[in-house]
């Protein structure tokens, strides 16, 4: 039935200039959504982060910049160029991984010498529960890479849940803020639930990705779906994961692997 729905070229180039033009999108979004914690922040010289925070978010661009250009290469026919660059996307984003258990061990460890360990730690739930989830579908798309209409889906739907981070950082600067009562005090990380609005914002995206399918093959593609509600189940259950002693205790034990 998939063969039938995507068969048609017309249905195909729609296909490319919809992911090209949302490559683009999330590009926007990775940068732009750090604009105020970290570019201008760096600008300015007013950036205090462990220098962790730096290879990090070097990696993370990398890694959209680099989707970008995969879905060009695509889109403009070279797909042979885009496979050849598969090694390269592995490696890529398993160092951005690596980069996100890294700086959460060294976040964790600078505040709780600034106080905030306990709340460091349960925040750290957002970024450390996410991983299982954008692994395995960074793993089930390598695996149906001879299944291109799965394949760019699934990749789609990592780029938004990577995108949360960039959403989430929007959300604490300008709309926080105004809910917190005056004269609030800083408390230090906020809590995990926090990062349930900027989820949904982000799975907005994925919307719009099932608004295409349905204009173009009939139907939204089972991987949004799933993927819709993966994302959105994940971001609903880290803020009770971080309330248990066990996480508490896994927080600790990798705390103190940066030791």
């Amino acid at each position: 039935m998939e063969a039938t729905l995507s068969a048609g070229p017309g249905v195909r180039a729609a296909a490319h200039r919809f992911h090209l033009w949302m490559a683009l999108v999330f590009i926007l979004v990775a940068f732009g959504g750090f604009v105020p914690t970290y570019w201008a922040p760096v600008a300015s010289g007013a950036f205090h982060a462990p220098p962790a925070a730096h290879v990090h978010g070097f990696l993370l661009f990398m890694w959209t910049a680099f989707y970008f250009t995969q879905v060009a290469w695509v889109a403009s026919g070279r797909v042979p160029r885009h496979r050849a660059m598969g090694l390269v996307g592995i490696a890529l984003f398993s160092l951005v991984v690596a980069s996100i258990l890294v700086l959460k061990i060294a976040t964790m460890r600078m505040e709780d010498a600034q106080g905030y360990g306990d709340a460091s730690r349960r925040f750290a739930s957002v970024a450390i529960g996410f991983l299982p989830l954008m692994i395995a579908i960074f793993a089930l798309a390598i695996a149906k890479t001879g299944r291109p209409d799965t394949h760019r889906r699934l990749m789609f739907v990592l780029m938004v849940g990577l995108m949360v981070p960039a959403l989430a950082r929007l959300f604490l600067v300008f709309i926080v803020p105004l809910l917190a009562p005056p004269g609030a005090a800083d408390g230090g990380p906020p809590p995990p639930f926090v990062a349930l609005p900027p989820s949904i914002a982000a799975s907005l995206l994925i919307v719009v990705g099932m608004v295409h399918d349905w204009r173009t093959r009939g139907r939204p593609h089972q991987v949004y779906v799933y993927g819709l509600v993966a994302l959105l189940g994940t971001a609903s259950l880290i803020p009770l994961l971080a309330a248990t002693p066990a996480w508490m205790g896994f927080a600790r034990l990798l705390e103190g692997l940066g030791g």
